[in-house]
């Protein structure tokens, strides 16, 4: 059974930084692994995400503010935020897509405040 684990989450002031964490475990065969979001009221968007090689996609509302990395030896990734805005404000999802499905996280929240 694979399970993410997500950490990182907290409240900050606009223009401030946070770094999100995600660790995988019980599956070496999965692949890409990244990011969606979930404001109250709002469909999940997606964030980023990256392949095992390393290649990743990023949406264009956080392009140039947040940077996903990943550690293959630790099964983890990582969210680095910088220049937060208010409008950041959400649960943030990790999910790792297996052979036979998509498996999420329970989500970390990230407050920002202006």
């Amino acid at each position: 059974q694979v399970q993410l684990v997500e950490s990182g989450g907290g409240s900050v002031q606009a223009g401030g930084s946070l770094r999100l964490s995600c660790v995988r475990s019980g599956s070496t065969l999965c692949s890409t692994m990244g990011w969606h979001r979930q404001a109250p009221g709002k469909e999940r968007d997606f964030v980023s995400n990256i392949d095992r090689a390393g290649s990743a996609s990023v949406a264009d509302s956080v392009k140039g503010r947040f940077t996903i990395s990943r550690d293959n030896a630790k099964n983890t990734i990582y969210l680095q935020m910088n220049s937060l805005k208010p409008e950041d404000t959400a649960m943030y999802v990790c999910y790792t897509i297996c052979p036979l499905r998509v498996y999420w996280g329970q989500g970390t929240q990230v407050t920002v405040s202006s």
